[in-house]
């Protein structure tokens, strides 16, 4: 691969993610000065005009309408897996025996089980693999890090998390696979808590025991599909149950001493995307908000007393991780980017035969968390990860 100018890439699945994930592979070489490039060989999905459509908007060479098909071509390096949950370790064991790079979103897989056989199959074929969590590569995440790892904050206390949004409150809203178990594996817990407990590892460490409490304030709903982003339509004449949880709410405990609190829930009404995090330490404490996602807010307790408090750092400078790349300080760049940041770090990991992060690992850990946080909720205890 280290003697190949470019990477072909496959991509299952077209929507939302699909639209995200096509961008970041366009838009990589016009920003960074990375050693491969992508070649947008063939984008897949079982509707075949709106794949078609897809495959014309997005700037693929073909489509297909099975998965399958593309496995095992010979002209594709990489199988980028943007399906729904439950067609994950399908795809990506079939892609790993291939001998495939992979990245897949999150969560990994419908359950610890199939994400184990799918970080087994990456193991043994020797291929490079990344989940998708791509609030890591925020500039403003990558700062907070950073200043974490330089001990500005010091001893760690408390992390604080919330991810809510609201798109599903109307209880006309209709039961799309993102609220069937048998398809997404979870609700709000696997669809957005997995960022937030993804975000506390990355940043902080390690869990080491939690309990939570979940919540499914909607029991049926007309059935329907999605229709691109987060948008859906349905028929009220026909109802279906809902089998995973609209909100959960978890207490932590890392093994680092810190203490956790996590909410995620689509039933908050007037959040959009309220993807937040608050860490306080004996030195200081950091807030973040996905809403305003290039802003950190800083606070250090060795400020002189009467010009403390919480400072508002516009992670923009060329001193900022990937900014750099950009625009001159103070112009924004937005969520897109993000995806061109993991991309970025996927292909300098084929490129030199080096693992990037997240990979298949942090998912493995992530799906044991978010196993655990459901045995919590329905046991009534805490349990141990």
């Amino acid at each position: 691969m280290s003697e190949k100018q470019t990477v072909s890439v496959a991509l299952i699945g077209y929507q939302f993610m699909g639209k995200a994930h096509s961008h970041a592979y366009r838009d990589l070489n016009f920003y960074f000065d990375n050693p491969l490039k992508a070649e947008l060989k063939v984008i897949v999905g079982r509707n075949e005009a709106s794949v078609k459509e897809a495959q014309e908007k997005f700037g693929f060479e073909s489509y297909e309408t099975d998965w399958r098909n593309v496995i095992n071509r010979e002209d594709i390096d990489v199988i980028d897996i943007v399906t729904p949950n439950h067609t994950h370790a399908e795809i990506a064991i079939a892609a790993a025996e291939a001998g495939k790079h992979i990245i897949t979103e999150k969560p990994l897989a419908l359950n610890v089980e199939e994400a184990k056989r799918m970080l087994e199959a990456v193991r043994k074929n020797g291929v490079k693999h990344m989940i998708c969590h791509n609030y890591r590569y925020v500039p403003a995440v990558q700062f907070a890090k950073k200043l974490i790892e330089d001990g500005k904050l010091g001893r760690i206390f408390h992390y604080r998390a919330n991810y809510l949004q609201d798109f599903i409150v109307d209880p006309n809203f209709p039961l799309v696979w993102r609220l069937k178990k048998e398809v997404s594996g979870s609700g709000a817990l696997g669809d957005i808590g997995a960022h937030s407990l993804d975000l506390a590892r990355y940043l902080i460490g390690e869990f080491d025991e939690i309990v939570a409490t979940m919540e499914t304030f909607i029991k049926e709903r007309p059935i329907g599909e999605m229709t691109g982003g987060l948008s859906a339509k349905g028929d009220t004449s026909q109802m279906g149950e809902v089998t995973v949880d609209d909100a959960v709410t978890v207490l932590a405990r890392f093994k680092n001493g810190a203490l956790g609190t996590f909410e995620a829930t689509r039933f908050a009404t007037g959040n959009r995307n309220k993807n937040k995090f608050e860490i306080n330490g004996e030195k200081g404490s950091i807030r973040w908000d996905m809403e305003h996602m290039n802003f950190l807010e800083v606070y250090f307790a060795d400020d002189e007393i009467g010009e403390q408090g919480f400072r508002l750092v516009n992670c923009t400078e060329e001193e900022h991780p990937y900014v750099g790349a950009y625009w001159p300080a103070g112009h924004i760049i937005g969520y897109e980017h993000t995806f061109i940041h993991l991309i970025d770090a996927f292909f300098r990991g084929i490129a030199s035969d080096t693992q990037p992060t997240p990979n298949f690992e942090d998912g493995v850990i992530n799906q044991r968390i978010l196993e655990a946080i459901e045995q919590s909720a329905e046991e009534k205890r805490w349990v141990k990860i």
